[in-house]
């Protein structure tokens, strides 16, 4: 109704209240659609942070039993080390006593062949 008179409206300003209401009904509904999909992505967000957290915590888990595994790869390899410088040393022992033995055993012939010299 129009404020000066108490007149039904004019065809034309009917018109532009349900337009104008129109506007409204639009934009209202555009509001709504946007507080629905922020509602959504909200969940959606609160859903992928559970599940990075969960991800971080596999990863730390993760990262411990490596810790673990690397310490024990490391203790392994110091002791094959060890092994192999012990073997190493006993193997450079073995060589020094048959070089000894092979020069021992070269003086014993060299002994030998002079004494059957003499005798002939």
């Amino acid at each position: 109704m129009s404020k000066s008179q108490g007149a039904p409206p004019t065809t034309e300003q009917a018109l532009q209240q349900w337009r104008v209401a129109e506007r409204a009904v639009a934009v209202a509904r555009r509001g709504r659609l946007a507080a629905e999909e922020a509602a959504v992505a909200a969940a959606d967000a609160a859903e992928a942070a559970l599940a990075t957290a969960a991800a971080a915590k596999g990863a730390l888990q993760a990262m411990a039993l490596a810790e673990t595994s690397a310490a024990k790869t490391a203790a392994a390899a110091k002791a094959a080390a060890l092994s192999t410088r012990a073997g190493a040393m006993d193997a450079d022992a073995e060589t020094a006593m048959a070089e000894v033995d092979e020069v021992e055993a070269q003086e014993r012939y060299r002994a030998a062949t002079t004494r059957a010299a003499e005798r002939n």
